[in-house]
């Protein structure tokens, strides 16, 4: 046995799993997607919308912004930590009465805003909303890589992308109306529609049934599962069995990395690009585009992973995000605006992608059964990151400068990338390959 096995989710498949996913269905497994992708656009405003509705909010509640943004710290620790228990649920009890809730909560969150008089009110709705977006989230993800065990890739990168990029229509509705006299309609609006779309999603999604890829009677029925998605051909593990593994341990520890570098990019560009004295533009432009760059990207390098080698795409992307942010220190020392702002959108686009390869190297390596619990245990990391790309950041901003730290930021993202050739499936999970005779 050797295990330097790196499952692809698509090469050789001998199961048709088009047809068995619509023998189930009725109907094109891809609606399923289509219906996760729409429920988290609808939820991502609680992500990037916040930074457009807080000035208004602050005024007309007469609360000070520093005092604002603890709001969207609640959101980012509620919304990462909701994901466990919404995962474990959805595995075991499917996602209807689940997304139900998600749509109560979000929905009903963003409309509380526009009644709220005071700070803690804020920090209950968003988040209570932040719950709601946690679910959705983990639902939507959880839902294309338990239908497209063969195209896991591509399926995550369009809901991930839908939540990168579904506030692009929302953003300039709320830029019109920023004004304080007209925010509570803003919010309200938005509620409903996420209140909708949400609903809507809860009543048709579901989950295929455990034994929708029995393959009795298939061609690959001769004990041959090379051909065979990797998330179905392996042993499904518990979260508790994949915790004792030490591959998930350094995914983890790599997820912690990744999203820090991201994240570091996301909050401070604005801020970086006016360190070096860049016309005010050049930050316009790259945070403008940043998001852009994030949304096509999971399509990309999804499509990518499905049909190349997992984990040489992953190393890859992951040590040019890196380089590109090394990159961006010497375009803002130079003042070359356009280089800085080609180097924002290359830094991003190959970070951004971390959240369609870590939930389906997971899935190979763990199986899909479970994929729900195991990969919000996975997301946790998140938090990490936040801290790193928020406090830990601040700090070092403080005492060492924005060069060395956004260095830092870089140096995570190549540490990745390397650590990228450490992993294999672990043992006994029935995805090692023996050796040529």
């Amino acid at each position: 046995m050797t295990d330097d096995a790196s499952p692809s989710a698509g090469d050789g498949d001998t199961v048709d799993y088009a047809a068995r996913a619509a023998a189930v269905l009725g109907f094109s497994r891809w609606w399923q997607v289509a219906a996760a992708a729409g429920m988290m656009a609808a939820v991502s405003p609680y992500q990037y919308v916040w930074s457009s509705i807080s000035p208004a909010l602050s005024e007309r509640l007469d609360i000070a912004l520093p005092a604002l943004g603890a709001v969207f710290s609640f959101y980012v620790v509620f919304q990462s930590l909701s994901q466990f228990p919404a995962g474990k649920w959805r595995d075991s009890r499917g996602p209807g009465a689940l997304t139900f809730l998600a749509a109560l909560l979000a929905g009903g969150g963003y409309i509380g805003l526009a009644y709220a008089t005071t700070l803690w009110q804020l920090y209950l709705l968003y988040s209570l909303g932040a719950v709601g977006v946690g679910i959705v989230y983990t639902v939507a993800v959880n839902t294309a890589v338990k239908w497209f065990p063969d195209r896991t890739g591509l399926t995550t990168g369009v809901g991930t992308m839908a939540f990168a990029a579904g506030s692009a229509l929302v953003v300039p509705y709320v830029r019109a109306n920023a004004s304080v006299a007209a925010y509570s309609d803003v919010l309200r609006n938005i509620g409903v529609g996420i209140l909708v779309v949400t609903l809507v999603g809860s009543l048709l999604l579901k989950d295929p049934p455990a034994d929708w890829l029995d393959r009795h009677g298939d061609d690959a029925d001769d004990g041959d599962d090379e051909g065979v998605a990797a998330s179905i051909r392996g042993r499904n593990y518990s979260s508790r069995e994949m915790l004792s593994t030490w591959q998930f341990w350094l995914l983890y520890a790599m997820f912690v990395a990744m999203a820090g570098a991201d994240l570091l990019v996301i909050a401070n560009v604005v801020r970086f690009a006016e360190n070096f004295g860049l016309a005010g533009l050049v930050a316009t432009l790259s945070a403008t585009l940043l998001p852009v760059a994030a949304g096509v990207s999971r399509l990309i390098l999804g499509e990518a992973i499905d049909r190349f080698d997992r984990k040489r795409v992953m190393a890859g992307s992951f040590l040019l995000a890196g380089l590109f942010r090394i990159g961006l220190i010497g375009a803002g020392q130079t003042g070359n605006g356009a280089v800085f702002v080609a180097f924002v959108l290359g830094a991003m686009f190959f970070s951004s992608p971390l959240f369609v390869y870590f939930p389906s190297l997971l899935t190979d390596y763990y199986g899909a059964a479970n994929s729900s619990g195991n990969y919000a245990v996975l997301y946790t990391a998140k938090v990490g990151g936040g801290v790193f790309a928020g406090t830990v950041a601040g700090y070092l901003v403080a005492t060492l400068g924005w060069t060395p730290t956004f260095a830092l930021g870089g140096a995570l993202a190549v540490a990745a990338g390397l650590a990228v050739f450490l992993l294999r499936p672990p043992s006994g999970s029935g995805l090692e390959r023996p050796t040529a005779d």
